[in-house]
């Protein structure tokens, strides 16, 4: 499960950050996470519970924005949404198409006391 992995990446680069403004624990934690990113959300949120203890994110709340998936055909410039990495342009059907949103996994906010 690489979403264990996940979650230990966020602990870091938060308690990092909170070490910078001298913070005792993170209150919350707002991620962004693209549709496309290949992460399961409920593994995400099943292993951080195990990957934050002990943290400065121990008790944290997370809340998570879910990106859609949004691609530009490189043939006819047509913009789109996508569900699937591979999705086809809707209107020539081209599989020539370049990723705009939707693979983000970023720390957007957190609140740290």
């Amino acid at each position: 499960m690489h979403e264990l992995s996940i979650v230990q990446s966020i602990v870091s680069i938060a308690e990092n950050e909170a070490a910078k403004v001298k913070a005792a624990r993170v209150e919350e934690i707002e991620l962004e996470i693209g549709c496309l990113a290949t992460v399961e959300v409920e593994a995400l949120r099943f292993a951080w519970e195990y990957g934050v203890k002990e943290t400065l994110l121990e008790n944290a709340a997370m809340h998570i924005k879910r990106i859609d998936g949004r691609a530009r055909c490189i043939v006819c410039g047509s913009e789109f949404f996508v569900q699937e990495l591979f999705d086809p342009c809707p209107d020539c059907n081209s599989h020539s198409v370049s990723i705009l949103n939707g693979q983000e996994l970023r720390i957007k906010s957190m609140i740290v006391t």
